[in-house]
């Protein structure tokens, strides 16, 4: 039996996909993640994460999309367990 957990993007593992349940950030930011499609109800897929503090590279909508760490982390997943 699965179960649904709930994290951030940057806690994802490779390969890990979810539903993106909410984003914890401000008008901007939100704004901004509407403009590249990344919105609550959107599946979403870890593609990997650089090392040293690079970006965050995932799949949403078959295109692929670097992201910030700092974005990656205010980002909710709800992933399958």
């Amino acid at each position: 039996m699965s179960s649904k957990q709930q994290k951030t993007l940057l806690e994802m593992n490779r390969g890990e996909s979810g539903v993106i349940v909410s984003l914890s950030g401000g008008n901007g930011f939100c704004n901004r993640m509407e403009n590249l499609g990344i919105r609550p109800g959107k599946t979403v897929t870890k593609i990997c994460s650089q090392p040293l503090n690079g970006p965050i590279q995932i799949r949403i909508d078959n295109i692929q999309i670097a992201i910030g760490r700092g974005m990656a982390n205010k980002i909710i997943v709800e992933c399958e367990s």
